[in-house]
């Protein structure tokens, strides 16, 4: 056994005793179904997860009935990148409100975010917070400029009236970093690699308490443009209508629960570059669904009805393309509950999805500023599962599935987009640049997820995806690796002073495709290409730990640590991510 590997078991066995450290966790997917559940205090009728910024007081002076229900716990997490993830710990536990926080490391590694908020005498709240991050990147890497910056500043405003809660939240955000991914070609080191996009970002939201038709309203709105003028504009509107608890005379103990979701989105995109593709999309979604309750069984059927209008084009062709199709999805779940500790369940669902240029940079940085677009349609998604909660100490969700798809969407790395034998090029114009493709085929999914509360002030988790595509035009799916997971957890300690905290997060190869340049001995001053499309990303193992200690009750002390293994490992081919980082810094509560 290596030395690495050495280091990664020891890391591993200590990983296991305290645990927690949190790179940036994105939002949680709407409806996530098959995730770990944690008990905690919900309005049972409302079927949209809540959102950020949750009242700190009961939500009116009129009664609410409140139950147990189960509420997904777990997000996503993203590898240590270098374009300058939040990797700072966020412990909830006996912590003050308002904060900020001032951290320096190696890389030259500048973190300030902090957020603050109050609450009004006519139970109405605002606030704002605002993150920075900034690296000077991997200079011993690369000659050229790899620094990235990224930059939050957000407000909300919450109110609570008799009726129901108003949510208001803007932000704006800003990412300046570098397409330094360059694996082929050896340009000067003061060369202009700079992309920098701009996104403003407006939501509405309001939950009514006691209507009992009208559960709640979401306004969405997205507006984005980046640094070679591509614009992009979303917007959504999200009805859901209800009637809940009706009780079925003819079967005892059975309720029924009637649902519609009401679904409208546009999405404008424009792009200035090479093709100079434009799309414009308008989707309308129509979600009837009832369901069975009998104690924690029940059925659920329903169906989603898609109606899509879409126009491309771009500067080849002289018409733009014009489409409206109609689409139908089947949506059941059968959930059979033995006990608590095992519910088996299954069911079917599909939709449609809309793949919009600002959701793609967040998968993607390093994408070309011209994409086609194009929705997602997953026809079918059958799946069945176990889940349980075991003497409130263990919870686990272990599921597997197949579907059906059309347009899947992944990314392929770009070719030069001219053979001219000069390093002068735009800064995505060095087979650096990726760009998203689709094909129709399947996919066949296993996933499991497991909590474990030992003690009161110990939690540990663990997850794994395993995703099998079999498309039917490309041999292989690009930059998705088969296997996925993580397993991490947090430990609270000294009276909740110190808490300390771990996470690891595993990716198995990944196919790429990639090219090599050569001068052409035919025609002068020209590159040729040769593409290889079964090029390999390896995988990687990313450890993290974090630690914050409470001296006062209102100042603290954090350290940091990722890809403690000190790999530069790639997630995308060319862009390694930098290597073992350590951040400290000073906390201020209040």
């Amino acid at each position: 056994m290596n030395k690495r590997i050495q280091i990664l078991s020891i890391l591993f066995i200590g990983i296991s005793q305290v645990a927690f450290s949190q790179i940036k966790e994105e939002k949680l997917i709407l409806d996530r179904k098959r995730e770990p559940e944690v008990k905690k205090i919900e309005k049972k009728k409302t079927s949209v997860e809540a959102e950020k910024n949750y009242p700190p007081d009961a939500k009116s002076q009129n009664p609410v009935n409140y139950e147990i229900t189960n509420v997904p716990a777990s997000s996503d997490f993203k590898t240590s990148v270098i374009q300058g993830e939040d990797i700072s710990p966020k412990f909830e536990a006996d912590e003050q409100k308002n904060y900020f926080r001032l951290g320096m490391g190696n890389f030259g590694k500048v973190l300030a975010d902090g957020t603050i908020s109050t609450l009004l005498e006519n139970k109405m709240e605002v606030g704002a917070d605002v993150h920075y991050l900034s690296t000077t990147g991997l200079k011993k890497e690369y000659t050229w400029d790899s620094g990235q910056m990224s930059a939050n500043l957000g407000a909300f405003l919450n109110s609570y009236g008799e009726k129901g809660k108003f949510n208001l939240n803007a932000d704006f955000g800003l990412n300046d970093y570098n397409y330094y991914g360059i694996y082929a070609l050896n340009p000067a080191s003061d060369i202009d690699l700079q992309q920098k996009t701009n996104r403003f970002r407006l939501n509405g939201f309001y939950d009514f308490y006691l209507n009992e038709i009208l559960n709640d309203v979401r306004v969405k709105s997205s507006f984005l443009s980046d640094h070679f003028d591509a614009k992009e504009s979303q917007a959504e509107i999200l009805l859901n209508l209800s009637k809940h608890g009706v009780e079925i005379p003819t079967f005892d103990g059975v309720t029924l629960n009637a649902d519609l979701g009401v679904n409208l989105e546009t999405l404008r995109s424009e792009f200035a570059l090479l093709d100079e593709n434009s799309s414009d999309f308008f989707n309308a979604t129509l979600s009837p669904k009832v369901t069975f309750h009998k104690g924690n069984s029940y059925l659920m059927i329903g169906s989603g009805f898609s109606f899509l209008n879409a126009e491309n084009s771009n500067n080849i062709i002289t018409n733009a393309t014009r489409s409206n199709k109609t689409y139908w999805f089947p949506k059941a779940e059968l959930q059979f509950a033995a006990a608590d500790e095992f519910k088996f369940y299954a069911g079917v669902d599909g939709g449609l999805k809309l793949n919009s240029y600002a959701e793609m940079l967040e998968e993607n940085p390093y994408l070309v500023s011209d994409q086609e677009l194009c929705a997602t349609e997953t026809k079918y998604k059958m799946y069945f599962g176990l889940r349980g909660d075991i003497d409130r100490t263990i919870k686990y969700d272990f599921s597997a599935g197949f579907g059906k798809m059309n347009d899947i969407m992944f990314f392929q790395a770009n070719d030069l987009f001219d053979y001219n034998q000069t390093l002068n090029r735009s800064a995505y114009n060095f087979a650096n640049a990726f760009s998203a493709v689709y094909d129709n085929g399947t996919v066949s999914e296993v996933k499991g997820s497991v909590q474990y509360f030992p003690l009161e002030n110990l939690i540990l988790d663990a997850e794994a995806n395993f995703a099998k595509y079999t498309l039917d035009n490309y041999e292989h799916i690009y930059n998705i690796p088969l296997l996925r997971a993580s397993v991490g957890g947090k430990y609270a300690m000294l009276g909740k002073k110190l808490n300390l905290g771990a996470k690891v997060l595993f990716a198995s190869d990944r196919t790429t495709n990639s090219f090599e340049f050569e001068e052409t001995g035919t025609v002068p001053n020209m590159y040729v290409s040769t593409g290889n499309t079964n090029d390999k990303v390896g995988g990687f193992a990313d450890i993290n730990l974090s630690a914050e200690y409470k001296v006062h009750k209102n100042f603290s002390i954090f350290a940091l640590g990722n890809n403690l293994l000190n790999t530069n490992y790639q997630t995308y081919k060319g862009y390694k991510v930098l290597g073992a980082q350590i951040l400290g810094g000073v906390k201020i509560s209040f």
